[in-house]
């Protein structure tokens, strides 16, 4: 090849190259100007409805202005809270046994299972919890919208638990298999331990993906206008009654309605930040190890 067609070559796969770059840039400029068009939109319509009554009282009867979705927030806690004891430990458990034993065929179902569970969509989690706890008894209740969202989070607690246990370095496994350590030892001293940071960021990241579901709750929670702590009983939930207010004909009610959406927004913010700080938390101690 000529020096002369070696040139154009590389000005053309310069050029490819630039014009890929600048393709991506705009399309990621248009992604994050309609994320930000979405939040401030948000913001500005829900900013009004926030202050502390809102925040402290329950709702009021159909067409009387005022209250608050105090219910509904103590309701979301209840219910997410529930279903982070049912899904974490599953989760983890099952991860921990893909990553270790991932050349069996039992971890290569379980894997399979995994994927196909978070692909299935949220409103037939829904219905087959409505089949499983509610249709029996004849009750609604929170623990059967606990039990969906556990459903829910635990293929995300696997596919999390799995990633993070597989990037831990062979080499610690190996040295604590070589000095004696039984094995049950090594997985849950070792290499549980040094993916602590990325299994942590699994579990917010799964608790931010249920905190905004809303139809599974049409199926088992139900709803309630009351303050009611018990899991057996129907519930208030925030992004349920984001929903029964946003469909309602009352402006009273869809202004409520945007300052519910922005509180979900700001919970799911905040565990997204506290997911990103584990990571970077978690770097940097393995980091300041590796120098030790």
């Amino acid at each position: 090849m000529s020096a002369t067609s070696a040139a154009a070559l590389f000005r053309r796969r310069r050029l490819k190259s630039v014009l890929w770059i600048g393709a991506c840039g705009i399309f990621a400029t248009a992604v994050a100007v309609i994320l930000l068009l979405i939040m401030g939109y948000i913001v500005r319509e829900g900013i009004s409805a926030i202050s502390i009554p809102f925040l402290t009282r329950l709702p009021r009867p159909t067409g009387i202005s005022g209250g608050g979705v105090a219910n509904g927030i103590v309701g979301t806690l209840i219910i997410v809270g529930i279903a982070a004891l049912m899904a974490f430990p599953v989760g983890v458990l099952v991860g921990t046994y893909v990553a270790v034993y991932g050349h069996r065929r039992m971890s290569q179902w379980l894997s399979f299972l995994a994927d196909v569970l978070a692909g299935v969509p949220s409103i037939a989690i829904g219905i087959y919890a409505y089949t499983l706890l509610v249709e029996p008894f004849r009750h609604f209740s929170a623990f059967s919208a606990s039990f969906a969202f556990a459903v829910l989070m635990i293929p995300l607690v696997i596919r999390a638990t799995e990633g993070a246990i597989s990037i831990v370095p062979r080499e610690l496994r190996e040295a604590a298999t070589a000095l004696g350590a039984p094995e049950a030892r090594v997985v849950l001293k070792i290499l549980v331990v040094a993916a602590r940071p990325g299994i942590i960021t699994g579990l917010l990241l799964s608790l931010a993906r249920v905190t905004g579901e809303t139809a599974p709750l049409l199926f088992t929670a139900f709803g309630s206008q009351y303050w009611e702590l018990r899991p057996g009983q129907p519930m208030a939930e925030l992004s349920l009654q984001i929903f029964t207010y946003a469909i309602s004909p009352y402006a009273d009610w869809h202004a409520q309605a945007w300052g519910g959406a922005l509180i979900l927004i700001l919970a799911v913010f905040v565990l997204s930040v506290l997911a990103r700080l584990s990571v970077l938390f978690g770097r940097e101690g393995r980091g300041h190890g590796g120098t030790a």
